[in-house]
């Protein structure tokens, strides 16, 4: 089956246009969108965005479509605010879109199972962010325990939870890992997708990998038929590489520096052939 996958479009509306009409061109049976799909909490109101521009983006696109309407699978990002689930969790209801976070949904074809954190960051949005595998605070990151939230987290899960744990939970509803897409908004540590510019101990400029080290583990352990992946705008461009290989699972960076959107199509019966576009 034809699957696209794009991410971290920060309620850019452009990017959503060129997306819409790519998948108008020739539209795919999957899509997948893999966090920071809103515009900057801050500055713009992610309820007038949701409401006023992308609700009525994506009811035109099935209305056009009809039964050729895609099965679009989508998942929050760290800088997306969690009080906007609600009203994302509606264009669910609308039958636009599967709100996939933490969520595994099955057909007769394939399984899909979303997830949404990452890793500490600098930022101080914390609605998608957790402990990794253990309570490590890496170098220059502020820690899940600070911070701002949109929303009342209870403080043990914000002091004990912890992206390994949640994965495992996760495991219990996937059926066939070898069946699966996995939507990740982190990529996989220590790999081409989660390179960035950073500082050494000394302060000297280095590359750095920022990805979740219990992703990649799970990868490791489960090979599902494939990851998708953003979050690292820069690491396709320092890295060389949209793409990486985890024993035999298949691992897409959709994210992308430039002002281009970035569309990775592949098919569920030949993801190594996988190909990026920027339109």
């Amino acid at each position: 089956m034809k699957a696209i996958f794009v991410t971290d479009l920060h309620g850019n509306n452009e990017k959503y246009n060129k997306l819409c009409g790519y998948i108008k061109q020739d539209p795919p049976g999957l899509v997948f969108i893999g966090g920071d799909i809103l515009p900057n909490y801050m500055t713009e109101d992610p309820f007038k965005f949701l409401k006023h521009f992308l609700q009525p983006l994506l009811t035109g696109l099935k209305n056009e479509l009809a039964e050729k309407y895609p099965s679009v699978f989508l998942i929050s990002g760290n800088d997306d605010p969690a009080i906007g689930n609600d009203t994302i969790a509606e264009l669910d209801a609308a039958g636009l879109i599967y709100f996939m976070n933490s969520r595994v949904w099955k057909s007769d074809e394939i399984e899909v199972a979303g997830y949404q954190y990452v890793p500490p960051t600098p930022f101080y949005l914390k609605d998608s962010e957790k402990y990794d595998v253990s309570r490590f605070v890496p170098r220059g990151t502020v820690s899940p325990e600070e911070g701002i939230r949109t929303i009342d987290v209870p403080s043990n899960i914000i002091k004990y939870g912890s992206i390994k744990n949640d994965l495992e939970e996760l495991t219990n509803e996937i059926t066939d890992f070898r069946n699966t897409i996995l939507l990740f908004h982190t990529p996989p540590y220590d790999t081409s997708l989660d390179k960035m510019p950073g500082k050494n101990i000394h302060g000297k400029d280095e590359i750095i990998s920022v990805g979740s080290i219990a992703v990649k583990r799970y990868i490791e352990k489960h090979q599902p038929l494939a990851t998708l992946h953003g979050h690292i705008h820069e690491s396709s461009e320092i890295s060389g590489k949209w793409y990486d290989k985890i024993g035999e699972t298949y691992c897409f960076n959709g994210s992308h520096k430039g002002k281009e959107l970035s569309v990775i199509e592949f098919d569920t019966c030949d993801a190594g052939n996988a190909a990026r576009k920027l339109i």
